[in-house]
């Protein structure tokens, strides 16, 4: 699989009359994992649905490997580009094995067959996910954490060069957020996939991706390695939260530790 880039550029975007992003301009690097933060409100989601061509921008365009998204034709994208939006839904009674296949529809021409190839996809996606063993079982009675890993095997199944994920370990406990975000970075070393993914949890942001992009009022306040830009006072102009930022002891990421009005600061010895 080759690593396909993303570039946004001047994107004017919202919803009826109240503009959201306000000339946002990013480039997506080919193979990186990148995480959006930002506050509530503050067009992570929006940014990602003009990435995904869900939502039309009333200025500028998105490229995908230098060609303008809404120029290409709906599977030829399908075929390229993954979209996995917050809280999805599935038919009442469909099986994960069902949700899964879906994933391949975008590879099923007018005539084209069903074929091995596909079955070979989707029993792949269902190891990577570890959702094997409840291929035959009904998504709606699947717990949280079982539920977006079937999601993202119908994603993976799709076999897209980029995968766009929104807040994919929203509702999830601890341990099920750090199995989902092990399992896409196992997807982009494995594949060389771009990942795009909207997280709430700065410092798992921090610790996963390579690049972060931090956004603010509906616009892009910082790009760039999380090293780089993950500071005490980005913590504090975008998030309006004063913290202390020092090294995640597992990872040598950046890592924050909330102050609150509440909280005490040690003295330094």
């Amino acid at each position: 699989m080759n690593a396909s880039s993303l570039l946004a550029q001047g994107l004017v975007a919202g919803y009826g009359e109240r503009p959201v992003l306000n000339d946002v301009s990013l480039t997506v690097c080919a193979g990186h994992t990148t995480a959006i933060v930002g506050a509530n409100a503050c067009g992570k989601s929006t940014l990602l649905r003009v990435l995904s061509r869900l939502l039309a921008p009333t200025q500028g365009d998105v490229l995908l490997d230098g060609n303008a998204i809404h120029k290409l034709p709906t599977r030829r994208l399908a075929q390229q580009l993954g979209f996995l939006p917050q809280s999805p839904i599935a038919p009442e009674g469909i099986t994960v094995l069902d949700l899964v296949s879906r994933g391949r529809h975008p590879h099923q021409g007018l005539f084209k067959r069903w074929t091995a190839n596909d079955d070979a996809a989707v029993a792949e996606a269902l190891r990577a996910t570890h959702m094997t063993v409840l291929a035959d079982a009904a998504v709606e009675e699947l717990s949280g954490g079982q539920r977006q890993r079937a999601w993202i095997a119908m994603a993976l199944a799709q076999q897209t060069n980029v995968l766009l994920l929104d807040e994919p370990t929203t509702f999830l406990d601890i341990n099920h957020q750090i199995e989902v975000l092990d399992l896409l970075t196992d997807l982009n070393q494995a594949r060389g996939t771009t990942v795009v993914m909207v997280l709430h949890e700065l410092n798992l942001a921090a610790r996963y991706a390579d690049r972060l992009v931090a956004m603010a009022k509906g616009k892009v306040y910082a790009v760039g390695p999380p090293e780089q830009i993950f500071t005490e006072q980005m913590v504090r102009e975008v998030f309006g939260l004063e913290s202390r930022v020092i090294e995640d002891p597992v990872s040598g990421k950046p890592m924050m530790i909330p102050l609150g009005r509440h909280g005490k600061v040690r003295d330094a010895k």
